[in-house]
């Protein structure tokens, strides 16, 4: 019936009532500690050291984040040849972003890959990524492929 409906035992903890004696475990300063500006609600220096000068103004400042950074994700040429070998990757096929991130290689990214000369590359690849060192381009044309840098 529902008036009968009533919560599990234990489902609802009753609220600790401070200031209510020291017996209580939370009596006198409701354990807050002393009195002051940390006893109060609201007010609290973040990075405040008591006077002396904070440690975030005492440090030099150095470089900037440029906010339109564009950033890339990255695949090497080990990663191909791995994938290739594997057969996550068909050597026959153009090599483009979908396929890597399909593959696995790459993470979905929305600037683009790029593509980097770390590893070997034995398999003759036609890839398309948004940018390519010159490295990289270097070594998949002399093992047989072609890179095209899309735009």
């Amino acid at each position: 019936m529902l008036n009968e409906i009533k919560d599990n035992e234990g489902a609802h903890k009753r609220r600790m009532r401070v200031g209510r004696g020291i017996g209580s475990g939370k009596g006198k300063t409701c354990g807050r500690g002393g009195k002051g500006q940390t006893a109060r609600t609201g007010v609290r220096i973040k990075g405040f050291e008591g006077g002396q000068m904070p440690i975030h103004r005492r440090l030099p400042k150095r470089g900037f984040n440029q906010h339109k950074r564009i950033e890339f994700a990255v695949v090497n040429l080990g990663d191909l040849q791995k994938a290739v070998d594997s057969g996550r990757l068909d050597a026959g096929k153009t090599v483009t972003i979908e396929t890597l991130v399909d593959a696995g290689i790459a993470r979905s990214n929305p600037h683009g890959v790029k593509l980097l000369s770390k590893g070997a590359l034995k398999a003759k690849l036609t890839i398309e990524v948004t940018r390519a060192s010159k490295a990289a381009t270097e070594a998949v044309e002399k093992a047989g492929g072609k890179v095209t840098v899309a735009a």
